[in-house]
């Protein structure tokens, strides 16, 4: 049987865990396809998968490979997969949970379902940037269901998930409120947010400023929690993308506030929904932002920036 290199580790901890481990390449099955990485993107959901912080399913055995985003070329296909050919150049958001792990490896087998195409002329690593962030926040706004001209207030704008809800919120024809540091705010504006206020705690008193009876949701991608709770109208929603720590009952907060998580491992195989972020991009709707890329071999060091904070966009690992 065939290697290949991947980033893992074999237990749970600080960046210096992670190192090039090799592990045996993966053949495609029916309906799946086997892809060449070329780019996998780094998320705080894989700082997380580092520390241990969510249950390993039975059977999980070290080393574990991390990453949720891919774009590469598919290598092979397996039986009944009549719509994609070796040679295309695909995006996909999968998950390092299952067996065989996540996107950071030299190839990745990829259920057809979860595959876009990635447009001609998109560089691979920023293709890479898309997909699960994307279809969070799509899944997020679908869940809110927030009709033309409602107010929504995003918290951490200034974050991937915080840009493609203003992005997507704006041209939902949603009145979105982001929030920025000093020196964030023009690049908040040129998302398309109508305000942008200061943020952290401050943030709620803020918003009630702008709006005195509330807005009518907030995309909670900063985990600000209960303290971003005052910025919502009574009755009104809250998003989070962690579960909320707050106290809730029957997914109420107070002032009958709706409380709602998005676990994006629902949407992990809507590649048609991908396909469609794709086409808004090239409308500019939605705009890549790459903060750097790095061999996979520095995978310890893209670790070590994303937890040290202010990267501007996604880092990407290159294989």
């Amino acid at each position: 049987m065939t290697d290949m290199r991947a980033v893992g580790f074999t237990e749970f901890g600080d960046p210096s865990v992670l190192g090039i481990v090799t592990v045996p390449k993966p053949s495609p099955g029916p309906g799946q396809v086997l892809v060449r990485v070329a780019a996998a993107t780094v998320n705080p959901t894989d700082l997380g998968f580092r520390h241990g912080g969510r249950a390993l399913p039975p059977g999980a055995a070290p080393p574990y490979i991390p990453g949720m985003d891919l774009a590469g070329v598919i290598d092979a296909v397996g039986p009944s997969v009549p719509d994609w050919q070796p040679g295309d150049r695909v995006m996909a958001a999968v998950s390092p949970w299952e067996p065989g792990g996540g996107a950071q490896a030299e190839f990745r087998v990829v259920d057809e379902d979860q595959l876009a195409e990635v447009p001609a002329g998109w560089p691979l690593t920023a293709a890479a940037t898309l997909p699960m962030n994307g279809l969070t926040v799509r899944a997020a706004l679908d869940m809110l269901a927030l009709p033309p001209g409602s107010a929504l207030a995003v918290t951490g704008s200034a974050g991937i998930v915080g840009q493609y809800a203003i992005q997507l919120g704006t041209d939902l024809g949603l009145e979105v409120t982001g929030d920025a540091k000093p020196e964030d705010v023009a690049l908040i504006e040129s998302f398309g947010a109508r305000h942008v206020v200061p943020r952290g705690e401050a943030m709620a008193a803020a918003v009630r400023d702008l709006y005195p009876s509330g807005v009518d949701a907030v995309i909670d991608a900063a985990l600000l929690g209960p303290s971003v709770l005052p910025a919502v109208r009574d009755g009104g929603q809250l998003l989070t993308v962690r579960p909320y720590q707050g106290p809730a009952e029957n997914g109420k907060a107070a002032r009958d506030v709706t409380v709602h998580l998005v676990l994006v491992g629902r949407h992990l195989h809507e590649g048609q929904r991908i396909a469609e972020l794709a086409d808004l991009v090239t409308e500019g709707v939605l705009t890549f932002r790459v903060a750097g890329t790095l061999p996979a071999s520095a995978a310890a060091e893209a670790h070590r920036r994303l937890e040290a904070g202010g990267v501007r966009g996604r880092l990407v690992l290159t294989f």
